[in-house]
């Protein structure tokens, strides 16, 4: 079964999307999943779990509406104010509905490096537990050493790292995020998406070769137990197209073993996401 662990619907919305840039002008659209279920049928996927775009509780409404209607969704990807008073009666709500799987907060847009050590977000994240939620880490590499000290704090919380922490491929920076990757990857309910990695290059020249030290560190400090191939569809539509995105990953793991190979294009979703 190959489940992609990470794409994004939206209708767009100027305001409300305004992270799209006019580098990324292609994806200043609608996106639903009736033009998912068309790419995934020339792609061979069978499933994805839905990541939110926007933070508010209307955007993680929106996805179990979509969900509920289209059954190639098996798990949805959330957004709440963790730093609310009432995050355990919003948890309780979003527990009655089985494709919620777990939350995600735009940390990468959050001017404080330590924004996920604050003491009223951690008191958040500490009621997902309870709830068996898991919590998307998104990241730029600037941010580690606080996902380090965080992921630490909550062992029996799973989470996942999206877009490999969005390493600065086009700079070639690596060795500080490599290190923090490596360190990060020990604690063993920290997972990691093999996604976004082309947004992330230059969107015109990118290659497989520049993309190959970042993956082969992921693979090297996670294993092939812990990691799970995402597209970051449509998002990755600036830099490519989906069959490119996807020929990445599978020729990267095609050494790998038959099982590892199939781990990775979708168990360990199903089995990170309870799908």
């Amino acid at each position: 079964m190959n489940i992609d662990s990470h794409q994004h619907f939206w209708k767009y919305e100027p305001v409300k999307h305004s992270w799209i840039d006019d580098d990324m002008a292609v994806i200043r659209k609608d996106f639903m999943p009736l033009d998912l279920k068309t790419v995934y049928k020339q792609n061979n996927i069978d499933g994805c779990v839905a990541v939110q775009a926007d933070q508010t509780l209307e955007e993680t409404d929106f996805l179990i509406d979509l969900a509920s209607k289209n059954d190639f969704i098996k798990g949805i990807v959330g957004w709440v104010d963790f730093s609310g008073n009432d995050i355990d009666a919003v948890l309780e709500h979003y527990s009655q509905f089985e494709k919620v799987k777990g939350f995600r907060h735009v940390v990468q847009g959050e001017a404080d490096s330590n924004f996920l050590l604050r003491s009223d977000f951690l008191n958040g994240i500490s009621k997902l537990e309870k709830y068996n939620f898991t919590y998307d880490i998104l990241v730029f590499p600037h941010q580690l050493g606080a996902v380090l000290e965080f992921v630490k704090r909550f062992p029996n919380i799973k989470f996942v790292i999206d877009h490999i922490a969005k390493p600065y491929i086009k700079d070639g920076f690596y060795e500080g995020w490599a290190v923090l990757m490596t360190e990060i990857a020990k604690q063993p309910n920290v997972y990691c998406k093999l996604s976004g990695m082309i947004t992330e290059a230059d969107y015109k020249t990118w290659t497989y070769h520049a993309l190959l030290p970042y993956m082969q560190l992921v693979l090297n400090a996670f294993g092939a137990d812990r990691i799970l191939f995402g597209s970051d569809w449509p998002v990755c539509l600036v830099a490519g197209n989906y069959e490119q995105v996807k020929k990445i990953t599978t020729e990267f793991i095609a050494e790998l073993s038959p099982e590892e190979q199939q781990a990775i294009m979708g168990l360990n979703a199903v089995k990170f996401y309870n799908l």
